[in-house]
């Protein structure tokens, strides 16, 4: 369990689909400033495992990937800077 974290924004995809799971996520963390925290939900269970591994090929810290219900992951990350 991972201390809590102030999150800087939410991101919504719940109905989106690898690509443009990770490309949203991509593009929502180049708008924010380094340091901030981004949490991303996807109810694609693929995203749960591909958004995770390319942000952090991009440098990008991920805090925490955890289910929050039933169909819905949470994926936490911090931008690198």
């Amino acid at each position: 369990m991972i201390k809590a974290v102030k999150v800087d924004q939410e991101l919504d995809l719940k109905g989106e689909v690898c690509p443009y799971t990770f490309v949203k996520t991509k593009l929502a963390l180049e708008m924010m400033e380094p340091g901030q925290v981004l949490q991303v939900i996807v109810d694609h269970l693929p995203a749960v495992e591909n958004v995770p591994r390319s942000v952090t090929n991009e440098g990008h810290e991920v805090l925490n990937v955890g289910q929050v219900n039933d169909t819905d992951w949470e994926i936490v990350i911090r931008k690198a800077g």
